[in-house]
């Protein structure tokens, strides 16, 4: 068995994800930077969780903030150097944190020396770096493949008269996969980082790696058909069989899961982005202990919160994924903060932000946070001329972008940009983020941020939070009831997802229940009375 399999610290772990650009700035040029996470680190250990997750701090010309990488194995001069990385990873380790990074592998960018060389001819080393096509006799696009960020996935280049492939934007062309040498380099840029003492690895678009050999044209969805498909972006008309998840990917993941294999307790969670196949796709890549280690999806990082949508999500996984396992978020940096998808008029968001991390502690997988949630953040409200996001600059005003949850940190209240920099900060920090500032709420016992760390301790202290199985009860109106069993313990957790007070009848064959925490929550000998957005969590007999 893999080194991996046997520490399996991933398995149930807290991951931390920041985006360096927005976390902590120390050379006064308005964005963060390595020295800068380094400072502040202290306080990711303090909320209890195990493994910090940082975006790409790699080489880039930030068409798209770091996801458009030029070298793979060098620190960008905004965010440092490639020793400020490594006195970052030894000030984690020396705190008990994991660090794990983001490798873009599915495309470079445009400024990469790979591609630079490939685009120069047709009969060059790299020439078939890339996914290169000629036109139809028409000059139009070798297919009908769709960009994520709009437009057609073919940028004609006239140097080689051919047409590129990018799933994302046109400066962020896709590597090929088929190519035995591409996968060669791509992965020596990971045993580079694994020589430095990273512990694990979160790839970015992981079920876009590979496409179709023979470019066969996606088939519109019915819902395009019809006429009744309402999305923005016209990348969700498709139905994506051959631009994405393609069988051959999974040989890659075994040849990356082997590299990782070769060091101790290194781990790989992986980004599927698969709409309508996303468990198919996360329990091919997680079975069988020769892949991935762990999977996420957008499941819980859309508008829906309920009950139902929770244990849908919750036993689709469990059925469809025997022995595989997954990463529960709530947020990242792509999507709307989840307090502000969440809170309904006239809710409170703080009780949101209580009872959503309570749920995620609860839940079985490993779970990861975003950097501002632990304060309660909600999604910014920024100005067009401040955005600095593709997509927002793009689709405005039908869609903002993704800036509204990247703004930056807040640690101090009264200083100057809330203490994330002595200058102006590359993305404006709202007054109402100001007032939630780490040090208004390390002072009071009563904050978001004191619920997150009672939270992940909750969490920390039973073992059948961290990997014990989970049993779902039927529950009516909007009551979520599960039970977590491991480590000698069975424990009921019932949260109520409803704006004003619900109960659950107990089942007649639960036992004696010894409540643990929840405090307004009310039981009695048949049923359990929670109010809105409440919690009972406890030990049964």
């Amino acid at each position: 068995m893999a080194a991996s399999d046997k520490a399996g610290w991933w398995r149930g772990c807290v991951i931390y994800q920041i985006y360096p650009r927005s976390f902590q700035d120390t050379t006064g040029d308005g964005s963060g930077d390595l020295v800068g996470i380094t400072s502040r680190l202290a306080h990711v250990a303090s909320l209890g969780v195990d493994a910090v997750w940082l975006s790409p701090f790699f080489k880039s010309p930030m068409a798209d903030m770091g996801y458009d990488v030029s070298d793979y194995c060098d620190v960008d001069p905004m965010f440092g150097t490639l020793e400020d990385f490594d006195a970052l990873v030894a000030e984690a380790h020396r705190l008990g944190l994991k660090i794990i990074i983001d490798q873009v592998l599915s495309h470079s960018s445009d400024k990469h020396d790979w591609f630079v060389e490939s685009r120069a001819s047709r009969d060059n080393p790299k020439s078939d770096w890339y996914i290169w096509a000629d036109t139809k006799p028409d000059g139009s696009a070798p297919n009908n493949w769709l960009s994520v960020f709009g437009g057609p996935a073919w940028e004609w280049d006239s140097t080689r008269r051919q047409y590129y492939m990018h799933n994302f934007l046109a400066s962020q062309p896709d590597l090929n996969f088929h190519n035995p040498e591409v996968q060669d380099a791509l992965l020596e840029t990971v045993r580079f980082w694994l020589e430095r003492g990273v512990d694990g690895f979160r790839l970015d678009t992981v079920n876009y790696y590979v496409h179709d050999r023979w470019l066969r044209g996606n088939p519109p969805l019915a819902s395009s058909v019809a006429g009744t498909n309402s999305e923005t972006n016209t990348y969700l008309y498709q139905e994506h069989l051959f631009d994405k998840t393609q069988p051959e990917n999974l040989a890659f993941l075994r040849r990356f899961r082997a590299l990782l294999d070769e060091y101790e307790d290194r781990a790989a969670v992986g980004e599927i982005g698969d709409e309508g196949r996303s468990l198919q796709t996360l329990a091919a890549y997680t079975s069988g202990r020769d892949k991935l280690h762990m999977c996420y999806t957008f499941d819980l990082l859309g508008p829906q919160f309920s009950a139902t949508h929770v244990r849908g999500c919750v036993e689709a996984f469990e059925a469809t994924v025997p022995d595989g396992w997954v990463c529960w978020a709530f947020s990242n940096h792509d999507v709307v903060r989840h307090v502000s998808r969440w809170t309904r008029s006239g809710s409170d968001p703080d009780a949101i932000a209580r009872f959503s991390i309570t749920l995620l502690s609860c839940l079985r997988g490993s779970i990861c946070l975003y950097e501002g949630e632990e304060l309660g953040l909600e999604e910014a409200e920024l100005a067009y001329e401040d955005l600095r996001d593709p997509v927002g600059i793009r689709f405005w005003p039908g869609v903002k972008g993704r800036d509204g949850c990247r703004t930056p940190m807040v640690w101090e209240a009264g200083a100057d940009n809330a203490g994330f920099s002595t200058a102006r900060p590359w993305l404006p920090i709202p007054a109402s983020h100001r007032a939630r500032a780490v040090d208004v709420q390390n002072a009071d016992m009563a904050s978001v941020l004191a619920s997150y760390r009672a939270a992940l301790a909750l969490r920390r202290g039973h073992e059948a939070l961290v990997s014990g199985s989970i049993r779902f009860f039927d529950a009516e109106g909007d009551v979520l009831a599960f039970v977590r069993e491991g480590g000698g313990e069975r424990l009921l957790c019932v949260f109520n997802f409803a704006g004003e007070q619900g109960t659950w009848p107990l089942p007649p064959d639960v036992g004696a229940i010894a409540k643990l925490d929840g405090d307004a929550a009310v039981i009695d000998e048949a049923e359990l009375s929670l109010p809105a957005l409440g919690y009972f969590f406890g030990r049964l007999d």
